[in-house]
């Protein structure tokens, strides 16, 4: 696991400690469990002018899933990985649902809101809310990992690629530009356009080569819109042909690569239009902040050995990254599930846009919500009998479901429940996969390989 977060009896945070330590620490009775995610300890003695070491917060934001870790610049050491999912595309189709049910009702000339389109105003820099949510997300836990541990900098991928190197690989005055790392950035554009397989046979896991839609030798072009991925075999099987003689018996995947040639990057736009607004949201806080590209990100990251994860991306961030990333065996990135405070919809309706339903008002049943992380010890011979530790389904009638790996334990009183965390808008595990957290639906991540 990641290095453990400790803060004094005043809240102030310290330096994080090793998994050991801090379990001395608990058998010790000096310190006590503040948080469980992310594991935090508070003190019980006072720590008088502690020498605290400054850490720099990486961030490597996506679409889907956004990447975080905290490095010491000084060793290279990554004390805490995390990768965060978002609900920005769970947002957009509830919001595309309500749409829907509104647009049925009016269309059946049926009782419905007047809309109101003429007194809507939007800001200078407005987001749609799919968006701005992922924003609002990262900024949440920069702010909460500040509270945790003394971070002095922060470095955050600013593009996925840098288009003007590119499209000039001989531009004066940025060395940075040309060389190698312009082909990293060529490369994870054509990555990410592509979906890492072969444009031709549609084929993952093997070598790829940056292949010339029409040829060279016919008069095609170095552009991006004319460049695509393609094996070994097949780019040797095409050779100089045209593209519809090549594939004139695969009428099906011709369609696709000619529409993809074309086709934008969604999640990669969605990352653009947020960035800058992410930019000046952590400049707000008066840290420094680094800006990096993803093809710089995977430069570092490859050239460093290692291997391709959201969090290790994050820790590969920007110029300043150290020539050695010391990622310990023990550490397993924390993955955090965006899933929201619940519906505020209080009138379920059916297809049609008619009422079938009521919510309460009333969030909390004896003390719990739904989303608490609790214990509960049920004792002998009760039907539940055991001890159960997970996510509790509140009910008024105080007969609790909790969820624990997956499975729902059914019809326990709200009296044998011991609050372990309070819901707070996330969902936790550790591990290596977001596929067994994700309630939304999976995509890509919109950096680089």
């Amino acid at each position: 696991m990641s290095f453990v977060f400790v803060v004094d009896t005043n809240k102030k945070p310290l330096n994080p400690v090793h998994p050991g330590r801090a379990r001395l620490l608990l058998k010790a009775g000096k310190a006590a469990v503040l948080k469980r995610y992310p594991f935090t300890l508070i003190l019980k003695i006072s720590v008088e002018q502690p020498q605290v070491q400054p850490l720099r917060l990486k961030l490597d934001p996506g679409s889907r899933t956004t990447g975080i870790a905290l490095v010491d610049d000084q060793s290279g050491q990554v004390l805490f990985a995390a990768e965060l999912s978002h609900r920005g595309q769970a947002i957009k189709d509830a919001l595309d649902s309500r749409r829907a049910i509104r647009h049925s009702r009016r269309a059946r000339h049926t009782r419905y809101r007047q809309p109101r389109f003429a007194n809507r105003r939007r800001p200078k820099g407005w987001l749609a809310p799919s968006l701005m949510s992922r924003v609002c997300t990262i900024e949440t836990w920069m702010k909460r990992l500040r509270t945790r541990c003394p971070i002095t900098a922060i470095s955050m991928e600013l593009v996925t690629f840098d288009l003007q190197a590119m499209e000039n690989p001989d531009i004066q005055g940025c060395e940075y530009q040309q060389g190698t790392l312009a082909g990293y950035e060529l490369r994870a554009y054509l990555l990410e356009k592509w979906g890492r397989a072969c444009s031709y046979c549609g084929k993952k896991d093997l070598p790829l080569q940056i292949e010339h839609i029409q040829a060279k030798a016919n008069g095609g072009t170095n552009r991006v819109s004319n460049l695509c991925l393609a094996c070994e075999a097949c780019n040797r099987a095409k050779g100089t042909q045209d593209v519809a003689v090549f594939l004139a018996k695969k009428p099906d995947r011709l369609k696709r690569l000619l529409a993809q040639a074309k086709a934008p990057l969604k999640d990669a736009a969605a990352v653009n239009s947020t960035r800058w607004t992410l930019f000046e949201r952590l400049k707000e806080t008066g840290l420094p902040v680094e800006c990096g590209s993803g093809g710089l990100t995977k430069f570092n990251r490859v050239s460093r050995g290692l291997e391709k994860t959201h969090w290790l991306d994050a820790a590969n961030v920007g110029q300043s990254t150290p020539p050695v990333i010391q990622v310990g065996k023990a550490i397993k990135p924390l993955l955090i599930q965006a899933t929201g405070y619940g519906n505020r919809q209080r009138c379920g309706v059916d297809r049609y846009g008619f009422p079938k339903r009521h919510r309460q008002w009333k969030k909390r049943h004896y003390g719990y919500q739904t989303g608490d992380l609790v214990r509960a010890v049920v004792p002998q011979p009760l039907k539940t009998a055991g001890r159960h530790v997970g996510r509790v389904l509140t009910q008024a009638t105080g007969s609790f479901d909790i969820s624990v790996k997956g499975r729902r334990v059914a019809g326990v009183s709200a009296r044998y429940c011991q609050p372990i965390q309070r819901h707070d808008g996330y969902a936790y595990s550790v591990g290596t996969d977001h596929a067994t957290l994700s309630t939304v639906k999976g995509g890509p991540h919109s950096s680089p390989a």
